[in-house]
Order: structure tokens, then C-alpha cells, then sequence
């Protein structure tokens, strides 16, 4: 393991750079701000008169249509969706300078051979482990969120330090930066919501929500074991680990974790995800959803409404309602 903290970063290796941040959604507001208060020259490409031009404008940030800023910069951040990251790049690469850095917060389109970065570009990942709102939260806090780094392609011998350093400037050496690849980094990421994360995590609380509505007791009793209460377990587990979820749960908790658990996840269940790694790492997965949002997304609306249609979420409308706290704004 090798992992990077503040007194690893070479200062002077984006001294004097102007970095474009390309989008302006979660990760990319997120990083421009960070950058901009570390003190770098920042500007974000965005559509012209589009909502991300109107927010960073607000923000306080230099923008520019997407060419543009691309023409001026010496790193280049894609930070658009991964599916819009091909095109953007088609239409910037004339623009860029010779010797630029083309940074990737996810290695999905390098990885899978989308896009094919000129020879004279360094090309580098820094993605953060935690979504663009905690990225900005961390930073203001004097904290930073972990960062893995990444180099794909080292044209001009300072790929690394340059990825390091654009780190250190969104927060991201304050939590520590583990050197990776972009084919582990985008497999792993992948995996993780998947299995576990999104698709897996979420599949458990409905099917659980299912099972004890079904056998008669009330919908909001089991919103609340089921859903709500998940966040408590999460926090534990992310400040300890499953040591300090053990410690803070009761012994009868305990207990049944460890001897009903398994049953729930069990071999099956591995099985099953060593299936879903299978389709990720053979390019299966990128290549079906790649051609899904090429034929208009039909069957990922129908899925994704299904979800959100889901009678677990018209209970937990009601009773989030109630919950005014989980509406406070946050910068």
C-alpha cells in the first residue's frame, strides 16, 4: 500500500496553472471551489447560459464554454458524466495545449477504451471516496475526504506529481491519497455499488421492508427498522469498522447478527457477486449500459421508475416529512 499525505506534494508542480473543471454538477462544483480557495487559477467549462454557467457565475467562479477553457488551461478536469465525458473530449481535444493534464474523477472511459488521449497529454485519475457535497463539507471543515490517484499515461514526467498535487488542492491529501490503477479503481468502484452499496444495500432494505409488511405489520414500523435505522449502523461501521458496531449494539443485536446474517448473505450471495465482478472486468456491464443510453435508456427509465415508485418510498415520504432536520440546506 502506498498512500500520500500533505508533505508528499511536490508545491510546485501546478504553480501557475490554470485548471479547467469541466461540469459543474457534484464533483465539479466541488473541486472548483476547493481549488479556487487553495489559491489556484480556476475556471469552469460549462454551457453557455445553462444552469451550471448561472451557479458557478454565482459561486464567484471564472467560466467559459467548454473549447474555451480547454484552450487556456494546463489541466483539464472531466468531471461531466461519464457518458458525456466521449464527445466533450472530441470536441476539446483540437484545444489542448501540448503537454496538458487530462484528470478523470472515475477511469470508466480510459479504462474501457471510450476515449483515446492524445500521446502528448499526461493523463491521471483522482477520484474521491465520497460524493462531491461531502468532498466540499470536508474541505470547509479543515478535513478532506480520501482520494485514490492514478496515472494512465505520463508524457511529461510530472503526471504523478501534478495528480498529487491537484489533490492536495480539493482537500484530498488531508485524508490520505492511495496510489492505485484505473483499471482497479473503476472495477472496485463499480463492484461497490453494485453489490453493495446502491444496488445490493438497497435491494436488502426492500426486500426486508417487504417481508414484514407482508406478514401484517404496519408500513411505517417497518420503514423505520428497515430504512431509517440503517444510517445509524452505517455511521458506526464508517467511524469503527464492524469492531465498533459490535460494541454499540446490544448483545442480542449481536447475537443475531452473527448467527442469522449469514443466512441472509450467504454463499449464493457471494456467488452471485463474483458473477457480477466477472461482467464488470470483461467489459460486459460498460458495454450494456453504454448501448442502453445509445437506444434512448428505455429499460433503465422503467427500472429506475419501479424503484422510485417503490410503496416503501410513498411511506417514507410521509414520514421523512416529519423530519424537518433532514432538509437543512448545506453549501
Amino acid at each position: 500500500m502506498k498512500l500520500y499525505s500533505q508533505k508528499d506534494v511536490e508545491q510546485k508542480a501546478l504553480r501557475g496553472a490554470r485548471i479547467a473543471v469541466m461540469g459543474y454538477g457534484s464533483q465539479g462544483r466541488a473541486h472548483a471551489l476547493n481549488l479556487k480557495d487553495s489559491g489556484f487559477d480556476v475556471v469552469v467549462g460549462v454551457r453557455k447560459g445553462g444552469p451550471g454557467w448561472k451557479k458557478a457565475k454565482k459561486d464567484g467562479l471564472a467560466v467559459a464554454e467548454p473549447v474555451r477553457a480547454a484552450r487556456d488551461a494546463d489541466l483539464v478536469a472531466m468531471l461531466v458524466p461519464d457518458l458525456a465525458q466521449k464527445s466533450l473530449y472530441e470536441s476539446i481535444e483540437p484545444a489542448l495545449k501540448n503537454g496538458a493534464t487530462l484528470l478523470f474523477a472515475h477511469g470508466f472511459n480510459i479504462h474501457f477504451k471510450q476515449i483515446k488521449p492524445r500521446k502528448d497529454l499526461d493523463v491521471v485519475l483522482i477520484a474521491p471516496k465520497g460524493p462531491g457535497d461531502l468532498v466540499r463539507r470536508q474541505y470547509q471543515q479543515g478535513r478532506g475526504v480520501p482520494c485514490l490517484i492514478a496515472v494512465a499515461q505520463n508524457a511529461t514526467g510530472k503526471a504523478h506529481a501534478r495528480a498529487l498535487a491537484y489533490a492536495h488542492g480539493i482537500g484530498g491529501t488531508r485524508g490520505g491519497v492511495l496510489e492505485t490503477t484505473f483499471a482497479e479503481e473503476t472495477e472496485t468502484d463499480l463492484f461497490g455499488e453494485q453489490a453493495v452499496l446502491c444496488g445490493g444495500a438497497t435491494e436488502l432494505v426492500v426486500r426486508g421492508w417487504e417481508t414484514l409488511v407482508e406478514a401484517g405489520y404496519q408500513p411505517e414500523v417497518a420503514y423505520y427498522e428497515c430504512l431509517h435505522e440503517l444510517k445509524l449502523i452505517v455511521d458506526l461501521l464508517h467511524e469503527g469498522g464492524i469492531t465498533k458496531m459490535h460494541q454499540f449494539i446490544s448483545e442480542t443485536a449481536k447475537y443475531g447478527d452473527l448467527t442469522r446474517g449469514p443466512r441472509i448473505v450467504d454463499a449464493r450471495v457471494k456467488k452471485e457477486m463474483g458473477k457480477v465482478l466477472k461482467e464488470i472486468q470483461s467489459g460486459t456491464f460498460a458495454r450494456q449500459w453504454i448501448r442502453e443510453n445509445a437506444t434512448g435508456r428505455k429499460r433503465y427509465q422503467k427500472l429506475l421508475k419501479r424503484d422510485i415508485e417503490h410503496p416503501i418510498e410513498k411511506v417514507g415520504e410521509r414520514l421523512r416529512a416529519r423530519m424537518s432536520w433532514l432538509n437543512d440546506k448545506r453549501a
